[in-house]
């Protein structure tokens, strides 16, 4: 088939949505699907890339101060009379295509695509939707985000937030009655965001966006590993990955973590026996991790909290495999791929109980489910995996029978059966 993927956000940009557009055409491609990727450029040209057995083009756009690009590290926010500016305007603002239609003209209908398949409800789309329905193509649409993952970026809206939310959730919900059919990774996410009196008659089906399992699974990390991003050997480490932004409430992980290195050691054979030696790991960027390198310093655990930066490519699956427990603290996920990552390698998990995570973290189960925001129960979910090796031993065994309902072979499988299904019935 001739598959055309649509995003407003792409590689090398990191968040959900980029890393599942990825995974969709290199998969597609491998089964030797016709798969072409369209995005807003970087640069602001058109062009036209070849990643390995795909293509992408990179669609006209103009760059926005005012959102993060999510591939430059943000600098030090600057300083007026001693005092921080807050930080509206970002020297690498998100590139976005406003009217690529012109260009998605040309090129679709030089190649003719079978089906479209688009996984995000900004501009892009709309010029997507306008093609589609005069060329009679069929699209699949996925819905990925929270309207917090975008509005929480935007610092300077303020009271219009909560308005706000309420008009993109609306907005969310209307951009997939558009196509012939829709997924969202999880139930839970489609009961939040498209409730039975606002659903669309088309059908939303929850289809995980799944993980490369042959890829993300249990092994010894390399001893280069811990030189290479300064990791402490031998030591128990906490690992986050993901956006560094404010939606992710990361500064209830630290004050977890600093309360948990407060704790007297437990028992003598457990890992907590070195709770004041545990470590914590973020790795990523965001809007949000100069203020959480700052509350490090406050809380007394700097010199215990790592901040690797962005890592992809072959170091990801290995970063994982160092780590002892895997913790995330957002309260908007709709399902969370680095948390599938992190259970297909094996690692118990402490998650807040909201979005989408009780369909990852079973309580007691695979790791715990503590209460939003509550700082003492996270950190006594944390500990209580620390101090028992058993109990942590068998809640990775069930980490890995969770993963395994997420193998991003069977995501791609029942795509391809809807994408003919909606192919065949428009022909």
């Amino acid at each position: 088939m001739k598959i055309a993927i649509t995003t407003d956000l792409y590689y090398p940009m990191i968040n959900g949505v980029a890393t599942f557009s990825f995974n969709l055409a290199h998969g597609l491609a491998k089964l030797g699907h016709d798969v072409v990727v369209l995005a807003p450029s970087i640069t602001g040209d058109f062009a036209i890339e070849t990643d390995g057995r795909f293509r992408v083009v990179r669609l006209p756009s103009i760059r926005l101060p005012f959102y993060p690009d999510q591939i430059e590290q943000i600098p030090e926010a600057r300083r007026l009379f001693g005092q921080k500016i807050p930080q509206i305007i970002y020297p690498h603002g998100i590139h976005v295509s406003f009217y690529p239609y012109p260009e998605i003209k040309k090129f679709l209908d030089d190649w003719q695509p079978d089906i479209i398949h688009n996984q995000t409800p900004g501009p892009l789309a709309l010029s997507v939707y306008r093609y589609a329905k005069k060329r009679h193509v069929p699209i699949v649409a996925t819905g990925h985000a929270y309207p917090d993952n975008l509005t929480a970026q935007i610092r300077f809206i303020g009271v219009a937030r909560r308005p706000l939310n309420t008009v993109v959730r609306k907005y969310y919900t209307t951009f997939l009655t558009r196509a012939e059919y829709a997924t969202m990774p999880t139930q839970l996410a489609i009961r939040d965001l498209a409730p039975k009196k606002r659903r669309p008659a088309q059908p939303i089906e929850p289809l995980s966006n799944g993980v490369d399992l042959s890829r993300f699974r249990p092994a010894k990390p390399a001893k280069s590993l811990y030189q290479k991003y300064r990791l402490p050997p031998n030591k128990p480490i906490i690992l986050y990955v993901g956006r560094l932004d404010a939606e992710k409430s990361l500064s209830v992980l630290l004050r977890a973590f600093a309360k948990l290195r407060s704790q007297r050691p437990a028992l003598p054979n457990s890992l907590c026996s070195e709770c004041p030696d545990t470590h914590l790991v973020l790795v990523g960027d965001g809007s949000d991790r100069r203020n959480l390198q700052a509350l490090a310093h406050r809380l007394g655990i700097a010199d215990s909290v790592l901040f690797t930066g962005k890592i992809i490519g072959a170091d990801l699956p290995k970063i994982y495999r160092a780590a002892s427990i895997f913790a995330i603290t957002s309260t908007t996920e709709t399902q969370s791929i680095v948390t599938i990552e992190a259970l297909a390698t094996g690692l118990p998990a402490v998650a807040v109980n909201a979005g989408a995570l009780s369909e990852l973290v079973e309580d007691q189960q695979n790791g715990f489910l503590v209460p939003p925001n509550n700082v003492p129960a996270f950190a006594a979910a944390l500990q209580k995996i620390l101090a028992d090796p058993k109990l942590a031993r068998r809640m990775s065994g069930h980490s890995l029978t969770v993963a395994r309902r997420h193998d991003l072979a069977q995501t791609l499988t029942r795509l391809l059966e809807i994408y003919r299904s909606i192919a065949k019935g428009s022909s």
